[in-house]
């Protein structure tokens, strides 16, 4: 399938319910690099990059997230994948 990056919105109840701490822990098993972060807004926004299978099993989890995030809608964007990320971060 081949590298990809995803960037990711993620709306709902996704701050103060570990949504980031469970998306680093998700994308560490999957193999993924990149980061995530929290936004005035109240929402999450992700950079992933890594194999397209993983890529999407890691959309599938941002979808529904950890157990008491109440997920209302994901934005999904495909980027070419760039290489620059080495680890994946919970940002600032």
């Amino acid at each position: 399938m081949g590298l990809k990056q995803i960037h990711l919105r993620v709306y709902g109840r996704v701050q103060g319910v570990f949504y980031r701490a469970g998306s680093q822990r998700e994308a560490k098993r999957l193999g993924l690099t990149g980061w995530v972060k929290n936004l005035p807004d109240e929402s999450v926004e992700l950079v992933a990059e890594g194999d397209e299978a993983e890529i999407r099993e890691f959309v599938a989890w941002a979808h529904h997230g950890p157990g008491a995030a109440r997920v209302e809608r994901v934005e999904v964007s495909w980027r070419s994948y760039d290489g620059e990320l080495f680890d994946f971060r919970v940002a600032e």
